[in-house]
């Protein structure tokens, strides 16, 4: 019996090369590169003042008495970066529960990796601006941008080991794990502990609803952003860090199990295969019954946690992240700029991003590995992890949100945003050769 399948409209023709392309692993990185560049060219062309003027205008939200008036930057950074955190997590949640980091024998490497990621390139900066209005940015270099990292490596194709994908997956998630940790301690500016405290009523609330049973996301949202986020933008701890609290208590939890679903599914099925079938165009009103019902039992088989995190995906990469560089990225390059390579905060960016990320990833994943705490992923050797080690220096999102809160000095900010678009550029095209040449010693090895 031949498959059936749908028609395609005019529509179609156009809507489906967009829908390839969205679907393809690299896209997502393409988006986030192409924006970065039209904020470097904008930042350098005749438009440069409209550019900074549209960044800087203010945007108020609010009724009455009640107004929050920002610059739209700041709402990018605050705002738009919570539904980032929001996003993140939900993987760090889906990872710890049922992914790579779901027991200590699956997360031993990547957290080791991540935890090396982390403390060398941040100790390698603090050493070079120790004593300098520089030094509060040594979190700049500890983050690693999972969008592009991920994107550059599907550039090398279906030869590159699953395993080595979802190590450096894991791996970036155990990284902003970090980053969060980092934020929230050393990057918070004086605390209303009052507000803040109204915060912690209302993620308890959160808890308590999930506990219960309430599997509504709009719910959560409202809870979410017009509680916990608010709060936690008025009491002075970073807003972002709200986003990773409430995705923590997003429901993991099926309302129906699989063998009920399968059941249930195959008899509205077979009741929707026979019923009468309509004359018209229309769907009759029992066939709309069944769909509905079918509709119901579809969401109930999915985890709240699992469905957000596939639907806001696509928003936080062709959308949040995109914004977020055209906000960010914009560098005026001149011969002023070029005299900051020699200055210690853009020397500590660049050697933490590309030499302490490999270094700090390499030697803690030799020490776990030595200690028969773990092994290498599988059908992986230490090329690979070479490779991965250099591609983690790409840490552009979370450094250069990370560089808005270290540093209020607008020199230094340019300094840190030249390292960290540098660094990224030469690691992610050394990941990219380094891992190129192990997959292509390791097709040779198996052909002998």
């Amino acid at each position: 019996m031949q498959e059936p399948h749908l028609k395609k409209e005019p529509i179609d023709f156009v809507i489906s090369p967009i829908k390839k392309f969205i679907q393809n692993e690299v896209s997502g990185s393409i988006v986030l590169f192409t924006c970065a560049i039209i904020a470097m060219v904008l930042a350098n062309s005749p438009l440069s003042s409209y550019y900074e003027a549209f960044w800087h205008q203010k945007v108020s939200i609010g009724f009455g008495k009640y107004i929050l008036s920002q610059d739209l930057h700041h709402w990018v950074n605050d705002g738009l970066m919570s539904i980032f955190f929001f996003v993140i997590g939900l993987e760090i949640k889906r990872e710890v529960i049922g992914g790579e980091l779901s027991s200590i024998r699956k997360a031993a490497l990547p957290f080791a990796a991540g935890l090396g990621g982390m403390l060398i390139p941040a100790l390698l900066f603090f050493l070079l601006n120790k004593g300098t209005d520089g030094e509060n940015g040594w979190g700049i270099p500890m983050a690693t941008d999972i969008a592009f990292a991920l994107g550059l490596l599907a550039l090398l194709g279906k030869n590159v080991p699953l395993s080595l994908k979802i190590f450096l997956t894991a791996l970036a998630i155990a990284d902003d794990l970090g980053a969060v940790i980092v934020i929230a301690v050393f990057y918070t500016e004086q605390i209303h502990w009052h507000v803040l405290g109204i915060g912690g009523i209302i993620f308890t609330s959160l808890i308590a609803i999930n506990i219960m049973g309430v599997r509504n996301s709009f719910v959560y949202a409202l809870l979410g952003i017009g509680g916990l986020w608010l709060a936690f933008l008025l009491s002075g701890v970073h807003a972002t860090l709200a986003g990773v609290l409430a995705a923590f208590t997003i429901p993991a939890k099926t309302k129906i199990n699989q063998q009920y679903f399968s059941t249930k599914m195959s008899f509205l099925i077979n009741a929707f295969s026979q019923t009468k079938v309509s004359e018209n165009k229309l769907v009759t009103y029992e066939q709309l019954r069944l769909l509905d019902t079918m509709k119901k039992h579809v969401s109930q088989s999915e985890t709240p946690l699992q469905r957000l995190e596939h639907s806001m995906h696509k928003l936080v990469l062709y959308f949040i992240m995109p914004v977020f560089a055209l906000a960010n990225a914009g560098i005026a390059i001149n011969s002023e700029l070029l005299s900051y390579f020699t200055s210690p905060v853009t020397i500590g960016v660049m050697l933490g991003l590309i030499a302490g990320k490999f270094f700090g990833i390499v030697l803690f994943v030799k020490l776990i590995v030595k200690l028969k705490w773990a092994s290498l992923p599988l059908n992986c050797n230490w090329l690979h992890i070479y490779g991965v080690a250099l591609l983690a220096g790409v840490g552009f999102t979370m450094s250069l949100f990370v560089t808005k809160l270290a540093y209020i000095n607008e020199t230094l900010v340019l300094q840190a945003k030249l390292g960290v678009i540098s660094a990224s550029i030469i690691a992610g095209i050394g990941g990219v050769l380094l891992l190129k040449l192990a997959i292509k010693k390791q097709l040779k090895a198996s052909l002998n």
